[in-house]
């Protein structure tokens, strides 16, 4: 299953749905809990941990800029920023993932097809009067 960014998952949140993401968004938030505040929450930690990577990879490229020493004191900064780095790689794949196979496995209804109505069950032969057996006279 290939990764998925926040923006994909949004746009395959939209096709589902039918709706913008916005639209859906403020929808989800007058409906009780379901599969759509479900979809809406996995994709804002998928997006929280793709800006999260993007803080920590910009601040590790600061540190090791060509131009600075890196000292003791640098170091630890480092190591930290790596480690906080490689936490937020983690949460972003754990969430890719678990919000595609959600996604793979749900899919639009398609509208019911107008087929023509059924027939109706034959309406029962009316009732014929009872012949009396006495003769007439």
């Amino acid at each position: 299953m290939p990764q998925l960014t926040s923006t994909e998952i949004a746009g395959r949140i939209e096709d589902l749905y039918g709706a913008p993401l916005a639209d859906l968004e403020a929808h989800a938030q007058d409906q009780p809990p379901g599969m759509l505040s479900a979809l809406l929450g996995m994709h804002d930690d998928l997006a929280l941990a793709e800006r999260s990577i993007d803080v920590h990879r910009d601040q590790l490229a600061r540190l090791i800029h060509p131009e600075w020493q890196i000292g003791w004191h640098e170091v630890s900064h480092l190591l930290d920023g790596s480690r906080r780095l490689a936490e937020a790689v983690a949460v972003r794949d754990v969430q890719a993932k678990s919000v595609a196979a959600v996604l793979q496995s749900l899919g639009r209804v398609p509208a019911p097809a107008s087929s023509p109505p059924a027939p109706s069950p034959p309406l029962p032969a009316p009732r014929r009067p009872a012949q009396s057996t006495a003769h007439s006279r």
